[in-house]
């Protein structure tokens, strides 16, 4: 049984390095009142260790620290507290995120990009649902999934990961949308540089543009009734299966698509633990020198 105190303080060391120029000595925003006793930096490492430990429920969390671990967490808060904290401190989890991940990927120009599905429900019990439909904007809705041929209510998780399995970015959409929509998102962040798609990202005219405007090249597989077919090159097809095995990770060891959420926000977060959670163990797998997608050796 891995140890959550001994994985927090590894952990702590690494996000508090990323977050240096943003949080004070005592790791809070600097703001204006008393500090809180259970700082802001706590709550973010508290919440990337559980999901690195696969703890998926808060409830059971909290129960954990209260019968094993009352004593390394003398200023704990409340569950509710907790949570709440947790959702304001989205925009700082995701900037430690993206401080790891850029030093894990500096200099690389070759990125792989997907999306996987992230159903909220059983297709059964999408139209009596209520979470997450606070507003239309991040509403769930259905969709269709190609590679496991069903259809599903919910989201669509959408990546970029570095040819090693680093997430550079990421973001939720609904379940409906199609997948080269989110080049619109990103084409500003990769200028001279390839990404790696499937057919989901094939249309050459817009190719063409993000190639002539951005210097991105998207490269995808042909379908076989296009004019001059040709086969994507073996090394290609190999490469994606990179970003594929980072998804089934995400799915299967970090259990993505169990929801315990009851809002947009709270979903969002839980999935950001997620990403940051794999982010920090590649990169204490990198500072080791063990390989960096063997993610479980990462953990005491």
């Amino acid at each position: 049984m891995h140890n959550l105190k001994a994985n927090f303080d590894k952990i702590m060391d690494i996000v508090k390095q990323s977050l240096n120029s943003i949080i004070d000595n005592s790791g809070n925003i600097p703001k204006r009142g008393r500090k809180p006793d259970f700082s802001d930096l706590e709550i973010i490492v508290l919440s990337i260790a559980a999901e690195a430990l696969t703890i998926t429920s808060e409830n059971l969390l909290f129960k954990k620290i209260q019968s094993d671990y009352q004593d390394a967490f003398p200023n704990i808060i409340d569950r509710s507290q907790f949570n709440r904290r947790k959702r304001n401190l989205l925009p700082l989890i995701k900037k430690a995120q993206k401080t790891i991940a850029n030093e894990l990927t500096f200099g690389e120009d070759t990125f792989l990009i997907d999306s996987m599905p992230l159903p909220i429900c059983k297709f059964s019990r999408a139209n009596r649902l209520k979470i997450c439909k606070k507003d239309y904007e991040t509403a769930p809705e259905f969709g269709y999934c190609a590679a496991q041929q069903t259809t599903y209510y919910g989201f669509k998780l959408h990546g970029v990961c570095s040819f090693n399995g680093i997430f550079t970015d990421f973001d939720l959409s609904k379940a409906n949308v199609h997948d080269i929509h989110y080049l619109e998102d990103i084409k500003d962040y990769y200028p001279n540089c390839l990404l790696l798609g499937d057919k989901g990202y094939l249309n050459n005219p817009y190719q063409l543009e993000l190639f002539r405007d951005y210097s991105l090249k998207v490269e995808t597989p042909m379908r076989r009734n296009q004019i001059n077919y040709r086969p994507q090159p073996h090394v290609f097809r190999k490469a994606r299966k990179r970003i594929e095995t980072l998804f089934s990770q995400l799915h299967d060891q970090f259990q993505i698509c169990q929801n315990y959420a009851k809002s947009f926000d709270g979903l969002a977060t839980r999935i950001l633990s997620k990403i940051t959670a794999i982010t920090t163990l590649q990169f204490i797998n990198k500072i080791n020198n063990r390989p960096l997608n063997h993610i479980k050796h990462a953990l005491v």
